[in-house]
């Protein structure tokens, strides 16, 4: 409820119920339920954080707007109600964040795969299907085996399989502080070759801290200086500014339990200074804390010089990227006139300990790291020279006419560091015109990020994000910094990995299969596995599949797309090396060894399934597969399904005949030999590719 001006009477109105032409009284920690402009105000300063993700209050007077969604950081306003709800600032960023509708890159892959595949099955089907049933075959039988070689054939786990490689992964991304809003984002993570990163709360700490400390008097240092502002800083509601302070003079380890505050008047922002009369028990001190040409006028240099260097020294902080505040001190005084400059403290928002390894980390891993900030240039000009992030720094007009000239973005993008005093406006703009080149990721923290973070590849709200924004993002960070990120590129890349891995073996499987049957049922006329070994042989294709999503794997250093040419070139040469393995096999067994057809079938069984998963050992490495083995819940899993099929085999359960123990010894030493020449289809595809 909120203190509104209705028909001339003060009363209590709820946010939901306020319209244009109200007036309304906000007192300090109020949150701002509409746009408004000031008609009255005192000692007032408004926290935007959520708004523009700055850390620091911004002072108001009369006549300026407020903003819904920030809050009174002090004093208290009267202000008049110009927008509410959807259009408001706040309601109109949320209100044009248009879903994206277009399909992710894993989403994309996944369709083709299945299709891809789809087509094959399908064709295959209706050929098998003519060709039997000109030569007589009832359509009652070739039915029930066309379904069977479609469930074989058609990839209808694939969506799922590959759900639970991202459902693990993101759940051991949770271990890391990492929530994934959309799992499909994961694999968009992992190509993620350019990162537009906030500020503050990401590359800093989001905390204002006194970072150096300038005296101007002999016989005062540092440490005294500190001592004097704290003076001006103990209130019962210190503010960001003055908690630095006090936390500056706690680091020095001295006590100011014998001061007594006679007099204080707090900042505002028409003073521009706080001043403090205190007693230390020997003597009255009047202590001023302000903006530096501000305190100036109330001090006496004892010489030129002195005035001169003051300047130089907040010229260069300026400079440096850093905030500048002055100290005075007079002694058994009360007017705050012929005052002695005591000295200068620098405020910051100190970096996080992990950026500068992070940020090393992302150029050794070849994902560029560009800040954007709302900052002025000489601000983040330090922090990109602290953390080393290379390149030159432009401001807002700059940007503006450098995301409007897309030729000069190919060749100049690179060569920026950091895009500072940017707009939400212009964060939208620079990520429309990153993704030109990029597959870029964007963090954010405030209302104003949404359009950023809804345009780029992959949004990540870092911690502290405002509601909405988290609710929006592909991803939301818990951890603080951005060595978070980190964690969850790395885990993302394994992730893409395994799912290439998959989608190797999915896709050589069912060539192998489809093709063979296809060959063999237009050479002989019959298929060389019944209905029910097709279905068992999906099923135990499957279970191997799911320990994929735990298998260990190299990760890339490099952001890695899908190469599309490569991964087909590689999963046809692996099924066509088991077309050719099972076409020599079936010759051999009717040729040579003159087997029944019951029995050909049940080796046949046998050999699919041993043969095909040995093929995870080969296809999950581009090492050789010995030098490399899976995880060993994916060789346990292996393992068993092919100890199962040759136990079906051996005893005739669920199999049109039994086979001997010589003769599934055979098949596993014919299906070893065959996972060999697999193993060279690594080096033929390099070479093809070459």
């Amino acid at each position: 409820m909120f203190l509104v001006l209705r028909d001339g009477k003060w009363g209590s109105v709820g946010a939901k119920f306020l319209v244009p032409g109200d007036r309304m009284r906000l007192g300090l920690g109020s949150v701002i339920p509409a746009d408004g402009t000031i008609v009255a105000s005192r000692n007032l300063s408004v926290n935007e954080a959520v708004l523009t993700g700055e850390s620091l209050p911004k002072y108001k007077k009369e006549g300026e707007i407020i903003y819904s969604g920030s809050f009174v950081a002090t004093g208290n306003l009267e202000a008049e109600v110009v927008t509410t709800g959807k259009n408001t600032n706040f309601g109109k960023t949320i209100f044009s964040i248009e879903r994206s509708t277009q399909k992710s890159i894993l989403e994309t892959d996944i369709l083709n795969i299945t299709r891809f595949l789809t087509a094959i099955s399908l064709a295959a089907v209706v050929l098998l299907t003519i060709v039997f049933l000109c030569r007589g075959a009832l359509p009652q039988d070739l039915l029930t085996l066309d379904i069977s070689l479609m469930i074989a054939g058609i990839p209808i786990a694939l969506p799922a399989v590959m759900a639970i490689i991202l459902s693990i992964g993101a759940a051991g991304l949770a271990k890391k502080m990492v929530v994934i809003r959309r799992l499909s984002a994961l694999e968009n993570l992992a190509n993620v070759n350019l990162l537009l990163t906030d500020k503050t709360g990401t590359l800093t700490k989001n905390e204002i801290s006194v970072s150096k400390v300038v005296s101007y008097q002999a016989g005062l240092g540092p440490d005294d200086v500190i001592e004097l502002a704290s003076y001006a800083a103990a209130t019962d509601t210190p503010d960001a500014i003055d908690s630095a302070v006090i936390k500056k003079f706690k680091e020095t380890g001295r006590q100011s339990t014998d001061i007594r505050i006679v007099d204080f008047v707090p900042y505002d922002s028409d003073r521009k200074r706080s001043t403090v009369c205190a007693d230390n028990g020997s003597h009255k001190i009047l202590v001023s804390v302000g903006a530096p040409q501000v305190i100036k006028s109330l001090v006496e240099f004892p010489s030129v010089e002195s005035a001169r260097q003051y300047e130089t020294d907040i010229e260069q902080a300026a400079a440096n990227g850093f905030r500048v505040l002055a100290v005075a001190a007079k002694n058994d005084g009360s007017q705050e006139a012929r005052m002695n400059m005591a000295g200068l403290l620098f405020l910051a928002d100190p970096l996080d300990e992990a950026s500068s390894e992070t940020i090393r980390f992302m150029k050794d891993n070849g994902i560029d790291v560009k800040m954007v900030t709302g900052d002025n240039k000489m601000i983040a000009q330090r922090i990109a020279k602290d953390l080393k992030i290379d390149g030159k720094v432009i401001g807002a007009a700059e940007t503006r006419r450098f995301c409007q000239d897309l030729e000069k973005q190919q060749d100049e993008f690179g060569g920026i560091a950091a895009f500072a005093e940017i707009q939400p406006k212009d964060k939208y703009e620079i990520v429309k015109a990153a993704r030109i080149n990029y597959i870029v990721a964007s963090t954010g923290d405030g209302i104003n990020d949404l359009p950023a973070l809804r345009a780029a590849n992959v949004g990540i709200a870092v911690a502290g994000a405002v509601t909405a924004l988290k609710s929006m993002a592909d991803i939301v960070l818990l951890g603080h910094g951005l060595s978070v990120i980190r964690d969850a590129i790395l885990e993302s890349r394994k992730i893409f990995v395994r799912l290439y891995n998959y989608s190797v073996y999915r896709i050589s499987e069912s060539f192998r299969l489809i093709v063979t049957i296809l060959i063999l049922g237009l050479w002989y006329g019959f298929y060389p596995l019944i209905p029910l070994q097709l279905i068992l042989l999906a099923f135990l294709n499957d279970i191997p599949i799911i320990s994929l999503a735990v298998d260990r794997v190299t990760i890339p250093p490099k952001p890695a797309a899908v190469n599309i040419k490569e991964r087909l070139s590689l999963s046809l040469l692996y099924g066509l090396t088991g077309v050719l393995n099972s076409i020599f096999l079936f010759i051999l067994m009717t040729r040579f060894f003159n087997f029944p057809l019951p029995v050909i079938q049940t080796m046949f069984f046998l050999k699919l399934t041993v043969s095909g998963h040995a093929l995870i050992f080969v296809a999950h490495t581009k090492e050789r597969w010995f030098k490399f083995l899976p995880a060993k819940e994916v060789i346990i899993a292996t393992l068993s399904t092919q100890t199962l099929a040759t136990v079906l085999a051996v005893t005739g359960f669920l199999m049109p005949a039994r086979i001997s123990f010589l003769s599934a010894a055979f098949v596993w030493i014919w299906a070893l030999f065959w996972m060999q020449v697999s193993e060279l289809m690594k080096d033929l595809q390099q070479k093809l590719i070459k």
